[in-house]
């Protein structure tokens, strides 16, 4: 019997207490961001282009995870780079809830002629790379003690993708 996928939908302001809450989930696993704690939902929602914001809902309504893409530059040029992620609520990970999430965020960055997708993946995070290469991504590189995490050196794996259709 095949995996039925919850519904997506486009994030809306009533969705960021539970939003937040899975950004929160993904911060103290420890293995998905170099931030320390969740921001504002005002200063997340300023970040985010609006066009490019997912959320997977549950049958009570209930957000399961979420995918959002930020510019990476203001500059003209870089018009077509954004920098994304994805966050599953721990208790629905493993069910494709992401592999939807990306699969609608590429085609929303794609219809918007966004030419390329990157993030920064922490290595330990083989789940995040899996799902990415799965979804077409590519790694340019690891970008070795990019950052402090909790005072500890971490490395990053720059992953992209290029739009087959754009460029």
């Amino acid at each position: 019997m095949p995996v039925r996928l919850p519904p997506l939908a486009p994030m809306r302001p009533e969705h960021a207490e539970q939003v937040l809450a899975i950004y929160r989930a993904g911060i103290e696993g420890g293995n998905a961001t170099f931030e320390t704690e969740a921001p504002s939902w005002a200063t997340f929602d300023a970040a985010r282009l609006p066009a490019h914001r997912h959320v997977a809902l549950g049958p009570d309504g209930k957000v399961l995870g979420w995918a959002a893409v930020s510019a990476v530059s203001t500059r003209p040029a870089y018009a077509g780079v954004v920098e994304h992620s994805v966050y599953v609520h721990p208790g629905h990970r493993g069910r494709g809830i992401a592999g939807a999430l990306l699969a609608a965020l590429i085609d929303s960055t794609e219809a918007a002629g966004i030419w390329t997708i990157q993030s920064g993946v922490f290595p330990e995070n083989t789940a995040s790379l899996a799902l990415h290469a799965r979804a077409g991504f590519r790694v340019i590189g690891t970008r070795e003690r990019i950052a402090r995490h909790h005072g500890v050196w971490r490395d990053t794996v720059l992953i992209e993708r290029r739009s087959p259709l754009i460029g």
